[in-house]
């Protein structure tokens, strides 16, 4: 919940130069936003994710542990053997799909709030149950899952590089992967945060899509094939990086905090239990 906090507002950035054509940087993004909204108008939409943080990562961590009890069972291997790197792989692309059920809801909700009175687009709701409630209402209960398949598209491919990022990185670092003893503090920051990264250097063109079509009044998409046609005829394929910046500020230190603390909790537990 700290992380959503302090990340907020490199998210809100991001995602509104993903929507509009209108800011030339990150720090015009800002400074537009904070002259228009002043500094409450860059946690506008926090609550939406600031609720689901620990669910959907409770969910993601637990469906990457899924994919891994998978490929063992797959490849008869035993719970200390470690697992290839195609293993990994497999199983970081896998803890995706069980994520995608809150997670496109839950940000279907916050992006239609951060650019609610950014660029114009949609009506200024006054929060996260107003925001859920119009959306609900436009469109019925199937409405808040608007970009379901985008945001597949972009977490499959993106938590594959998450999670092979941080098992590679840390391997790389250590010696040790997954479970396989103690691991140090600076390993799992450098290790947590450079996968974040990776994520997103691999996921930022889908989320720009995404967040193009979650944010789109009704109807004016069909789907995310219609949202990037659109796009590179009108805008190029430059429009797919838009929002890179913040994100990429945001990610190292918020995944090497959400790193470390899932290896202590780990290490913890395994004490305990």
């Amino acid at each position: 919940m700290c992380l959503v906090a302090a990340g907020h507002p490199l998210d809100l950035l991001k995602v509104r130069m993903q929507t509009s054509t209108e800011y030339k940087s990150t720090l015009d993004c800002f400074r537009k936003t904070l002259a228009e909204n002043g500094v409450r108008g860059l946690y506008r939409g926090m609550a939406a994710p600031l609720v689901g943080a620990t669910p959907v990562f409770a969910i993601c961590f637990w469906g990457y542990d899924m994919g891994q009890k998978i490929m063992r069972k797959v490849y008869n291997l035993s719970p200390t053997d470690a697992l290839s790197t195609k293993q990994i792989l497999f199983a970081g692309g896998f803890s995706a799909i069980p994520t995608t059920a809150l997670m496109t809801p839950m940000e279907r909700i916050k992006c239609t709030l951060q650019v609610s009175s950014g660029n114009g687009a949609g009506a200024a709701y006054k929060g996260p149950v107003d925001a859920a409630m119009g959306i609900i209402r436009s469109g019925g209960i199937t409405n808040l899952f608007k970009g379901t398949c985008a945001t597949l598209l972009r977490d499959v491919p993106g938590s594959v590089a998450y999670f092979g990022a941080y098992e590679l990185i840390k391997k790389a670092l250590t010696n040790q992967s997954a479970g396989q003893g103690s691991i140090s503090p600076v390993a799992i920051v450098t290790a947590g945060g450079l996968a974040g990264m990776a994520n997103w250097a691999v996921a930022i063109p889908p989320d720009v899509l995404k967040s193009r079509l979650q944010t789109a009044p009704d109807g004016k998409y069909t789907g995310v094939r219609q949202v990037f046609v659109e796009m590179m005829r009108t805008e190029g394929a430059g429009a797919l990086f838009r929002g890179m910046g913040p994100a990429l500020l945001r990610a190292f230190p918020a995944n090497a905090a959400c790193f470390l603390g899932v290896e202590m909790s780990l290490q913890f537990m395994n004490k305990v239990w």
